[in-house]
């Protein structure tokens, strides 16, 4: 039953990226990349957690397309009917996926105590 679910996500989380970036066509989402990093189902596969990895010019900009995401909703699940052939399709709730954000912070304090750490040798 989990590989059936870890496919399920997969091809969820595939096709929802997919919708977004070539059928929302709502200005606000600007020039924003967006991409499904992870999409959890519950058992029944009522409901979905998707979190989006949002890439745009400005914070405003990143927020102002999380909101147009979350407010498309409706639509994303009606067109994933279409694409996806499973009797019921999820509940979809849209998280924003800040793991890269922290991964670049944590590496940045790396390379800062990697290179005090050398001025401290010479």
């Amino acid at each position: 039953m989990k590989i059936k679910t870890e496919r399920v996500n997969s091809e969820l989380a595939k096709q929802i990226t997919k919708i977004i970036s070539e059928d929302i066509k709502d200005p606000r989402l600007g020039n924003a990349i967006i991409g499904v990093t992870k999409l959890y189902t519950t058992p029944d596969l009522k409901y979905a957690k998707a979190y989006l990895s949002i890439y745009a010019d400005s914070p405003e900009s990143i927020k102002e397309a999380y909101y147009t995401v979350c407010r498309s909703k409706a639509f994303i699940r009606a067109r994933l009917k279409e694409e996806v052939k499973m009797r019921l399709i999820p509940e979809l709730n849209f998280l924003i996926d800040d793991s890269v954000d922290y991964s670049f912070k944590i590496e940045e304090l790396l390379t800062k105590i990697n290179q005090s750490g050398k001025s401290d040798d010479q």
